[in-house]
């Protein structure tokens, strides 16, 4: 299983302990980056503690599994103006390193927080340096890029690059430009669930591309 971010709403450590005991009904091997809403604890230490040992710089790694190459990258941790992400030097030259000398073959999925692509820079969805890790994997022949943090289904084909968001299982968040700002919207009731879900991903290998089933809760 994948997180991509904000486990918690204020970093707590309550908060993680009841993250854990749901997550882990899964009973899967689950793989987290930081959101930004994971590391506002005083010493930034609770996210590390739990989920960093072993991570790079604020929390960046990799690992591979079933041939197909994973990437986490942090792009919550230095928030630019606007409340754009950003990766850093340090993490980018990590990124570049990281995938030098990979058969170009090889599938690549990265998964951060924050959108590597500018969804709506005006309320700070996308990564201020975005482009120039998603220049690097530019070659390879799958590329698949998961984020959250914007609380709503969005997809986006770029050459060989794939881009999936998906619901949240709290605080729906507004359509791009569709209000004044961003932040959890006030719904009816009766909508609420239409607007929270889950999303199902189906794999099978093939010049096909992955089949993405994005559910509603009430679904």
């Amino acid at each position: 299983m994948i997180h991509t971010g904000d486990i918690t709403h204020l970093s707590k450590a309550s908060e993680f302990d009841d993250a854990e005991r749901i997550i882990s009904q899964a009973k899967l091997d689950v793989h987290y980056v930081p959101g930004e809403h994971d590391i506002i604890d005083e010493e930034v230490k609770l996210y590390r503690e739990r989920y960093g040992r072993g991570t790079k710089g604020a929390g960046w790694y990799s690992f591979d599994a079933n041939g197909v190459h994973f990437i986490g990258l942090v792009n919550a941790a230095n928030l630019k103006g606007g409340g754009l992400g950003s990766l850093g030097d340090d993490q980018l030259e990590w990124l570049e390193n990281d995938i030098k000398g990979r058969s170009k073959s090889t599938p690549i999925v990265v998964f951060a927080h924050i959108p590597l692509w500018s969804v709506y820079p005006t309320w700070g969805w996308g990564t201020e340096d975005g482009a120039r890790a998603l220049d690097y994997l530019k070659g390879f022949g799958s590329v698949t890029v998961l984020n959250g943090h914007i609380h709503q289904v969005m997809q986006k084909v770029e050459g060989n690059v794939t881009f999936h968001t998906a619901r949240s299982t709290a605080f729906p968040q507004p359509a791009p430009g569709s209000a004044p700002s961003p932040g959890p919207m006030k719904v009816e009731d009766s909508k609420l669930r239409t607007l929270l879900g889950v999303a199902s991903i189906n794999f099978k290998p093939g010049e096909q591309r992955l089949a993405i089933i994005d559910t509603p809760l009430q679904g």
